[in-house]
């Protein structure tokens, strides 16, 4: 990918330019390490997984307790239960069990693979940063003329820098929109979604936490 510019034009809640926002060059210079995006994505999905899979083992199956005949002198092969794996409406062998499929990674790779999440989205031109996003009261109309007035018309992610119920609530019934506080974001969160939305003050926070 090309380089960006690293100079960030600033809207308002009516998709005028009021300011702009210079991001360290340093840090946003356009690289994108595909490779450690995809390790990372691996991962979130892997921690994501529920792990409830199960089957029964012959020891879990109800009944069986009897042996079905006796060991020998009948002709036929030796059984010790009617519930093993072999038998109809028997137990199964090395079935999926309950487990957890979750692990880490280290810190620094996280943090990069967040950076060039951030660096992709900036070479396509997908990082709007506003000003303080502020509702008077929760109408998912408003909110949405905001998004049409930013031109952020696919899947959005809305970042701000602290919490606002009536923010909360203004976007949730948009289904391809999502909230979430500046400093719980992560590459998975900017990669899973076309636009990134973003309160100035998080943005600088943001790139002062990547540093």
């Amino acid at each position: 990918m090309g380089q960006a510019s690293t100079r960030l034009p600033v809207y308002d809640l009516n998709g005028k330019v009021v300011d702009n926002v210079q991001l360290d060059e340093q840090l946003f210079d356009g690289r994108v390490n595909k490779t450690l995006l995809y390790e990372v994505k691996k991962m979130y999905e892997a921690n994501s997984r529920k792990g409830t899979a199960s089957t029964k083992t012959r020891g879990e199956v109800s009944g069986g307790g009897k042996k079905p005949w006796r060991q020998k002198g009948t002709g036929r092969a030796r059984v010790g239960s009617s519930r093993n794996p072999i038998w109809r409406h028997g137990g199964t062998a090395f079935g999926p069990r309950p487990r957890d499929f979750g692990y880490t990674m280290p810190k620094k790779a996280v943090r990069k693979a967040l950076l060039s999440s951030l660096n992709a989205r900036l070479t396509e031109q997908m990082i709007k940063p506003v000003v303080k996003i502020e509702m008077k009261e929760p109408k998912t109309r408003d909110f949405k003329a905001i998004l049409d007035n930013l031109k952020a018309e696919g899947k959005t992610l809305v970042v701000i820098d602290t919490m606002n119920e009536n923010v909360k609530r203004s976007l949730r019934n948009l289904k391809r929109v999502s909230l979430k506080e500046g400093c719980n974001i992560n590459a998975m969160d900017v990669l899973s979604n076309e636009y990134l939305v973003i309160e100035k003050d998080a943005l600088e926070k943001l790139a002062e936490r990547l540093r």
